[in-house]
């Protein structure tokens, strides 16, 4: 748990300079800040996504490795929809942002509510999902060490410097499902480390390289896809490659 709550500290520590110089940038360089945003994390989306054609897949799925991959987004966005997983969330960003509004004495205006909303499930979702969300308290619970965490803090700090400066204090409300994501890892790390083989890592990675490109279109404002259904997927991902016959 240590690297997750070290984890969780970065991104407060981000959040609370992100907030601190955002109000300082015209709103067109708020703007730019989030396209750059987007294109980034369209590219680290693009590049795990391509773990999909990976050595590691195809040594047990060959070909079979994109049906796979599609077939676990298809099911697992499927029993997303029916579980409202992404309504969940907005639901969650929306309950936590009226108490900071309440703590501070005023409901604030629409927009601020809004834009603190999407801060929440934004970062909640870019720094849940990912190779290093999965791995790095994989290696915290089965090795006790935090080396990976360590370097997606200093990632995730830095990131949410820029998510805070646009979209304000929701962006340091993502720590709640951080710290329950990544902890419940750290926790069940000895025997999820045990069970999980290189190709199931590379399946759930591959996934979760198609989440974070979904998050990229969303912070582009291509298309307001509802990433956090698609969640299950990273766990059916592996299961059917430990199914795959």
């Amino acid at each position: 748990m240590l690297g997750t709550v070290l984890n969780s500290a970065a991104v407060l520590a981000g959040t609370a300079v992100g907030v601190a110089v955002g109000g300082r940038f015209p709103e067109r360089l708020r703007a730019t800040v989030i396209d750059v945003l987007g294109l980034f994390v369209a590219v680290l989306g693009i590049a795990n996504a391509l773990e999909t054609f990976g050595p590691e897949l195809a040594a047990v799925a060959g070909r079979g490795a994109a049906l796979l991959v599609l077939g676990s987004l298809l099911v697992g966005g499927a029993l997303g929809e029916l579980a409202d997983l992404d309504g969940r969330l907005a639901r969650l960003g929306d309950r936590l942002q009226e108490r900071v509004a309440a703590r501070r004495g005023s409901t604030g205006d629409g927009t601020t509510g809004q834009r603190i909303g999407e801060g929440f499930v934004v970062a909640s979702l870019v720094f849940c999902v990912g190779p290093l969300a999965v791995l790095g308290p994989l290696q915290n619970g089965v090795e006790g060490s935090i080396e990976l965490l360590a370097v997606k803090s200093a990632l995730d700090g830095v990131t949410s410097i820029a998510f805070a400066s646009a979209l304000g204090l929701g962006v340091g409300l993502s720590v709640v499902p951080l710290l329950a994501w990544q902890g419940g890892i750290a926790v069940l790390g000895g025997t999820l480390g045990t069970a999980l083989s290189e190709p199931m890592i590379s399946a759930m990675n591959a996934v979760g390289g198609v989440l974070v490109l979904a998050i990229a279109l969303r912070l582009l404002r291509v298309r307001e896809i509802r990433v956090a259904n698609l969640l299950p997927a990273l766990v059916l991902a592996p299961l059917a490659v430990a199914l795959w016959p």
